[in-house]
C-alpha cells in the first residue's frame, strides 16, 4: 500500500504549485471541471477522496465562498458510494491561515436588520450557517483524516477538530486566534478541543492567550497522532493510513464512527444501548461472513471485495 500512496504522490505534486490549475477537476468525471473554486478534488487512489484548501494565494485563507462549497462538497462526498475515506490538505505554503478577514467583514460586522433584536436574529443565522461548515465533516460517515503542515490559525484549528485523524508535519503549528480578533471561537473549537486534547486547563490556555501550539506540543496532547518530517511523508502517510481504511468493510467503517461520535457526546449505557441498536441490523451483513473467512484464511482484508456502501 507504501508504494500505492507514493505512486500518487507523484500526481500530487502537481496539486502542491499553485501555478498548476489542473488539479481543480473531478477525476472521476474524466477531468470536468470542479464546481468549487476553493477547493481542490481529487481520487488519488481507489475508494480515496482528496479534498485540499485551494487558496495557495491567499495563505488558504476562508472566504465567503469557501464556507459554502465545503458544506456542499462534503454534503456530496457522505452520500458518494465510491468513496471510503477522506484526507484533508492545504496547498501551497501553509495549510490555512483561517478566516479572510476583509472577505468576511461585512457579514460579521455590518449584519442587516431594523432593530437590535433584528440584528441578532440575522447574526445567529450566520454563525448557526458557518457553524454547519465544519460540522458536516463530523456529520460525513466517511473518515476523514487532515494532513496539516505550517499554520493552522483560527478557522482552521474548528476544522481539524471535526476530523477524525489528525496528522502534521514538524514545521507545523496551531493557533487558536480568535480572542487576539476580539471574539470568542464560535464554530467549534471551545466544543470539540477539550474532547480532543482533554486537558481542560490547557484547552483554557490555547483560547485565552491565543499562544502557538507547535508539533511536538500537538502530539504529546494528543491533538495529532503523528508527526512527519515534511508535507511528501506525511502525504504518503495520509494516503497509506487512507488506503488501510479503505480496504475494510464500508459497514464497519462508517458504523464505527458514527458511534463514536454519538458515545462522545453521551453516556456509556446510552451508547451501548446505541450500539446494540445499530448492530441488530448492521451485523446483518455478508461483509462479517467475508471478514471472518478472510481471517481463517489468513489473508489480508484488502483481498476481499466489498460492496459499495
Amino acid at each position: 500500500m507504501l508504494s500505492v500512496a507514493r505512486s500518487a504522490l507523484t500526481k500530487y505534486r502537481r496539486c502542491w504549485l499553485p501555478s498548476q490549475a489542473v488539479v481543480r477537476a473531478m477525476s472521476s468525471s474524466g477531468g470536468a471541471p470542479s464546481p468549487y473554486t476553493t477547493l481542490a478534488i481529487s481520487h488519488p487512489a481507489e475508494s480515496i477522496t482528496h479534498v485540499e484548501l485551494h487558496r495557495p494565494e491567499k495563505r488558504n485563507a476562508m472566504n465567503r465562498a469557501f464556507w459554502s462549497e465545503m458544506v456542499d462538497c462534503f454534503n456530496e462526498i457522505a452520500g458518494d458510494p465510491e468513496c471510503r475515506v477522506v484526507v484533508v490538505s492545504g496547498a501551497g505554503k501553509i495549510f490555512t491561515a483561517g478566516i479572510d478577514l476583509m472577505d468576511m467583514a461585512s457579514d460579521v460586522l455590518q449584519p442587516e436588520g431594523d432593530d437590535t433584536a433584528r440584528i441578532s436574529w440575522n447574526m445567529r443565522k450566520i454563525i448557526t450557517k458557518y457553524q454547519e461548515t465544519f460540522s458536516v465533516i463530523e456529520k460525513c460517515p466517511k473518515p476523514v483524516v487532515v494532513a496539516v503542515h505550517g499554520a493552522c490559525v483560527g478557522g482552521g484549528v474548528d476544522l481539524i477538530t471535526a476530523c477524525d485523524i489528525r496528522l502534521c508535519t514538524q514545521d507545523a503549528w496551531f493557533q487558536v486566534k480568535e480572542v487576539d480578533i476580539g471574539l470568542a471561537a464560535d464554530v467549534g473549537t471551545l466544543q470539540r478541543l477539550p474532547k480532543v486534547i482533554g486537558s481542560r486547563s490547557l484547552v483554557n490556555e490555547l483560547a485565552l492567550t491565543a499562544r502557538k501550539m507547535y508539533a511536538d506540543e500537538a502530539k504529546s496532547s494528543g491533538l495529532v497522532s503523528r508527526v512527519f518530517a515534511d508535507k511528501e511523508a506525511m502525504m504518503a502517510g495520509a494516503l497509506e493510513m487512507a488506503g488501510e481504511i479503505a480496504s475494510r468493510s464500508p459497514v464497519a467503517v462508517q458504523g464505527t464512527k458514527v458511534n463514536l461520535i454519538y458515545s462522545r457526546d453521551h453516556s456509556v449505557a446510552e451508547g451501548l444501548n446505541y450500539m446494540a441498536t445499530w448492530n441488530m441490523s448492521m451485523l446483518q451483513t455478508q461483509d462479517v461472513m467475508k471478514s471472518a473467512q478472510a481471517a481463517m484464511e489468513k489473508k489480508s482484508p484488502k483481498t476481499i471485495a466489498f460492496s459499495k456502501l
